[in-house]
């Protein structure tokens, strides 16, 4: 189970990262992944109009929806799934991170990570959607004291946790047969394992955050998934420890992974190469770097055999002599 404390801070810092302006643009040096580079899921037969399924509440209470007609989703990702299981229709407000071309006219209503209440509640919404991470509780009390019935999906962290993800999705809208054709589409089988040792590092040098990924930190199971291995975890790492000169030169990672904001911080890869103990790994050295878009890489929704896919190509061409 993922620690709670951890967990709040890393989303604290990553919503900084997500209500960030500029360019996500990085040196010549590192091969950067782009949200906009992502094939785009099929999304299923339209679904019009939505009938309502069953779910589970915010306490964890089964429950029926009873108007999903105007949806506001909260949880990382869950616009996206949404999109691809065919309603986009539905959506009248979205998380930051949910970035595909489909969504670009639904309305942003949180701020970084954190939810805005006002603008949740100027959409009109008949359902809300969050999960275990979305916060603060006193915006969901106000949506609730609204009116305004919430439902919460599960969590996704790893792999086999994306499909369940989907499915809860398609039954709390009443469309469950629509799931199958979007997991159909999400690749997520795991590539060849290879030598490759990979470091996840979270850096954010506007605030002097500097975090190693660990086990269950979600890079992991990307890394691994893109047939490499995270050093972190594999060192028994918490999901995100403070990055210190001596760990990551004992663990000699070949790549390091990061995120493009997190490298815009550090002035890109020769900011992040010059952070004490990079130069000395093999991929300091080699200035092997690879970025991914801030509200891609962790989202764990209907890009992520994608993600895996792009990130197992760039690993392969990081690696090349």
């Amino acid at each position: 189970m993922r620690n709670r404390q951890w967990t709040g801070t890393f989303l604290a810092f990553l919503a900084l990262s997500l209500s960030a302006c500029g360019s996500s643009a990085t040196s010549s040096h590192a091969i950067t992944i782009h949200q906009s580079d992502m094939p785009r899921v099929a999304a299923t037969a339209s679904q019009s109009p939505i009938p309502g399924g069953k779910a589970t509440d915010l306490a964890g209470k089964s429950v029926t929806v009873n108007d999903p007609t105007r949806i506001v989703s909260l949880a990382t990702s869950v616009a996206e799934i949404i999109s691809a299981l065919g309603a986009t229709n539905a959506l009248v407000g979205r998380d930051v991170a949910s970035q595909t071309s489909q969504l670009a006219n639904v309305p942003v209503v949180t701020e970084g990570l954190s939810v805005s209440a006002e603008k949740v509640l100027a959409t009109k919404p008949t359902l809300v959607i969050a999960d275990a991470q979305t916060a603060p509780s006193e915006a969901l009390d106000a949506i609730a004291k609204a009116g305004i019935q919430i439902i919460s999906v599960p969590q996704a962290w790893t792999l086999d946790a994306v499909a369940p993800r989907v499915t809860a999705v398609a039954q709390a809208l009443g469309i469950p047969h629509s799931a199958p054709e979007v997991i159909a589409q999400l690749h997520l089988k795991p590539r060849q394992q290879t030598a490759t040792k990979v470091a996840f590092l979270y850096v954010r040098g506007t605030s002097s955050v500097y975090l190693i990924g660990g086990k269950g930190s979600g890079a992991d199971a990307l890394i691994t998934a893109a047939g490499a291995h995270d050093v972190g975890a594999e060192a028994g790492m918490n999901p995100f420890t403070p990055l210190t000169p001596e760990a990551l030169i004992k663990l000699q990672p070949d790549v390091l992974l990061v995120m493009t904001k997190g490298l815009e911080s550090v002035n890109g890869v020769d900011g992040l190469v010059a952070l004490p103990g990079v130069a000395q790994t093999p991929a300091g050295m080699n200035k092997r770097i690879i970025a991914v878009d801030d509200g891609l890489l962790l989202a764990f929704g209907a890009d992520t055999g994608n993600v895996i896919t792009a990130l197992s190509d760039a690993l392969s061409q990081v690696m090349k002599p």
